[in-house]
């Protein structure tokens, strides 16, 4: 993308905000937020090549980015390694200015023709939160990590859309919950791999998932995946 059609979304992106509570990320906003911007067609086109989906996968990742500025800014060095991974969940929920951009986001993402850019997206906040942590794991707990957390990213923004408490106080209990569960697995799967019996009948998947790495710097598109031989 040129300069300008960064610029050019960028400008539509905060065009569009105060149009989505009502029309969604619908074409219906991204015509308003054009108009309201006086940006031409032509110009809506090169920037927004897939329509509003484009300015609504923008709006993710610039909570991302202000998430990982939250991060950053965070003392964050004397917290359990958990309730750093907990901060970062709530830092992303803390950034948005308004649920409904994100409540009409999970109804365009819920669409099938644009479910694989849902999941690509949570992914995405999941993998940074993990790399801002200091995760450097290059195998199939690459992977895990950010499975497990995609989950509860999930399950939390879900919460989080309904929860009315004060201060959001339930979904942050929630959370905590979600994390707990998890904790509990890794401490089940730990066990497991001490017990000679457990783990003598998983040699045989396990030495298949240890061929598992991250994918390489600059890979693009689906979600990812690479094999050692």
């Amino acid at each position: 993308m040129t300069q300008r059609s960064s610029d050019t979304k960028a400008r539509l992106l905060e065009s569009i905000k105060p149009h989505v509570p009502f029309d969604g990320w619908s074409e219906a906003s991204l015509r308003a937020a054009a108009e309201d911007a006086g940006i031409s067609r032509s110009l809506v086109k090169a920037a927004c090549p897939r329509g509003a989906v484009d300015l609504a996968l923008a709006y993710h990742e610039e909570g991302d980015a202000a998430m990982l500025a939250r991060l950053e800014a965070a003392e964050l060095d004397q917290m359990r390694f958990r309730d750093k991974v907990a901060a970062a969940v709530r830092f992303r929920l803390e950034v948005v200015e308004d649920k409904e951009l994100v409540r009409r986001g999970v109804t365009l993402f819920a669409l099938p023709h644009h479910a694989m850019d849902g999941a690509r997206a949570i992914w995405d906040t999941c993998d940074k939160i993990w790399d801002a942590l200091g995760d450097t794991s290059d195998d199939v707990n690459w992977y895990t990590k950010r499975a497990t957390l995609s989950g509860v990213y999930s399950s939390t923004v879900l919460y989080w859309l309904g929860d009315e408490s004060e201060g959001h106080a339930r979904t942050w209990a929630f959370l905590d919950r979600r994390i707990e569960d998890v904790m509990r697995i890794e401490n089940v799967k730990a066990k497991a791999r001490e017990n000679r019996l457990v783990s003598g009948l998983m040699a045989g998947p396990l030495s298949v998932f240890s061929k598992i790495r991250k994918p390489a710097p600059g890979r693009t598109g689906g979600l990812p995946g690479r094999w050692t031989r």
